[in-house]
């Protein structure tokens, strides 16, 4: 199925492309998500009406998002969770605990957004972890995690 991004998408495309994606991924989550639209006629005519629209729309997107991403970057999230002796976490900090532990600090994530490249962090110490604010705007954080003797 073809359609044109309304959204700049990770692997895909930029506002404005027209591309050609599974008919599953456009039904289920670009057209549903306000992604995407089909690329008829009509809908390429209307687009093109709205197209500086969009652009200023996107231009604001990104520039709160670095305004958040300058405030963002740098910080350092402290958690405790129960460990054994030897600094193994019982659990693990997942990103819903990372994001959790933000929106308290008074940040906008959702955790969808923390990114773990390493998954969950299972062991006592700092790791970094990256918040992806925007497409193109992915800040680094500290995560120092506490062990709490139960």
């Amino acid at each position: 199925m073809q359609v044109i991004l309304l959204d700049k998408v990770i692997n895909l495309g930029s506002l404005g492309e027209i591309v050609k994606v599974k008919d599953g991924y456009a039904r289920n989550f670009l057209i549903p998500q306000g992604r995407a639209r089909r690329a008829t006629e009509a809908n390429k005519a209307e687009f093109e009406a709205k197209r500086i629209e969009l652009e200023k729309a996107a231009a604001g997107k990104l520039a709160a998002s670095q305004a958040e991403g300058e405030k963002l970057a740098g910080t350092t999230v402290k958690l405790t969770q129960k460990a054994g002796v030897d600094g193994r976490l019982f659990g693990s900090v997942t990103n819903f605990d990372i994001a959790e532990e933000l929106t308290k600090l008074g940040y906008k994530v959702a955790k969808a957004q923390v990114r773990m490249p390493n998954g969950p962090i299972k062991t006592v110490g700092e790791s970094t972890v990256s918040v992806a604010l925007h497409t193109d705007v992915v800040v680094d954080i500290n995560v120092t995690v506490y062990g709490e003797t139960a």
